[in-house]
């Protein structure tokens, strides 16, 4: 791969360890309310999807209003995110070691994105390149989202590599017109290439090599 202009990361479950937490709190409340899934079928259905989609699910899956079920829902995964959310292994060295511009573009609220990275003790790191669904009018998988992280940061979709966990990640930085790289820690690889993903991988160690030599691979 020809080194890119600009790596846009997702947060959750590429840069910080949330993704299983979120789900399990997802999964207890559901479960309060009748509606059981196992966690592999919680991470399935929702993960990767905008906080208003997320809560539309749910309505579906339980007639809970969302003006109900959010407030519940923050503060219980909020609690869980200060009792025991991590950085992703290996995220810190490869921040350290890039060489080329990067940022952060999450489908989740500006607030969520602070308070994660905060927590993990990457917050430095994107000062002024942090970019959230609330900044667009349609999250993903529409390429609103990383379209504006690209314009903000002064690079061209062409230019750009993604670093997605989920295929609704990877379907928006296809519709955006940018290269995509699965993180399968926690989705299946095949599903991620089925969404579009160039190239997956298991380990942050192993994104340097994919990214070029600008990002401290060989």
């Amino acid at each position: 791969m020809q080194a890119p202009a600009l790596v846009i990361f997702d947060c959750d479950g590429v840069l910080v360890d949330s993704e299983r937490i979120s789900h399990t709190v997802l999964q207890s409340l559901l479960a309060e309310r009748g509606v059981m899934l196992t966690l592999e079928e919680t991470i399935e259905r929702f993960m990767g999807h905008s906080m208003i989609r997320t809560l539309e699910l749910v309505e579906e899956l339980t007639s809970a209003p969302p003006d109900e079920f959010l407030p519940v829902f923050r503060a219980a995964t909020y609690q869980a995110f200060a009792l025991g959310l991590s950085p992703v292994a290996g995220v810190a060295d490869l921040l350290a070691r890039m060489r080329i511009p990067y940022c952060v573009a999450s489908n989740g609220p500006r607030e969520k994105m602070t308070l994660t990275l905060g927590k993990t003790g990457l917050l430095h790191c994107f000062a002024d390149k942090m970019f959230s669904a609330d900044d667009v009018e349609k999250p993903k998988p529409a390429p609103d989202l990383f379209l504006h992280a690209a314009r903000c940061m002064g690079a061209s979709p062409e230019e750009c590599v993604v670093v997605e966990d989920s295929p609704t990640g990877i379907r928006a930085a296809r519709a955006a017109g940018m290269s995509a790289l699965g993180f399968a820690a926690v989705t299946p690889a095949e599903r991620l290439v089925q969404a579009g993903a160039a190239r997956t991988f298991t380990s942050m160690s192993s994104l340097p090599d994919l990214l070029g030599p600008a990002c401290g691979g060989s």
